[in-house]
């Protein structure tokens, strides 16, 4: 928890593929903001990933009364919108212990750790081999 010109502010980090998002609740009316835009602008009106991103909230019953302020940058839109899920989740935790134990049952403070594979030489992506020429 940290206080920033009297006003109480609730902080998590999320991370997915490449993309980190740091994410502030502030006590308001349920407004998302990342990157300095409206939440619904940036993540390109998709229901899936404005839905995801209030999860958390609704999980527990505070959908109107944090704001989410969010820094958010690499990766894309899929993975940002899957960073910020979790660092809501995580700064809902920084703001009351009491609420890990739900949002642990519904897997959002679960970090998915799968990411884009090396490329290994030899091969044009991590596994797609040159055409094989027998004669």
């Amino acid at each position: 928890m940290q206080a920033t010109e009297g006003r109480v502010m609730y902080q998590g980090t999320g991370r997915r593929k490449n993309a980190i998002a740091r994410v502030r609740l502030v006590p308001g009316e349920g407004t998302i903001t990342i990157n300095g835009k409206p939440g619904d602008l940036y993540l390109q009106f998709n229901a899936e990933y404005l839905s995801g991103a209030k999860a958390p909230l609704e999980t527990l019953g505070l959908e109107g009364e944090y704001d989410i302020l969010v820094t958010a940058h690499g990766g894309g839109l899929t993975g940002q919108a899957d960073a910020i899920k979790l660092g809501v989740a995580r700064a809902l935790c920084e703001l009351d212990p009491e609420n890990r134990k739900p949002l642990k049952v519904e897997g959002y403070l679960t970090r998915d750790p799968r990411a884009k594979e090396r490329r290994k030489y030899g091969l044009r992506k991590a596994r797609k081999a040159p055409q094989f020429s027998k004669r």
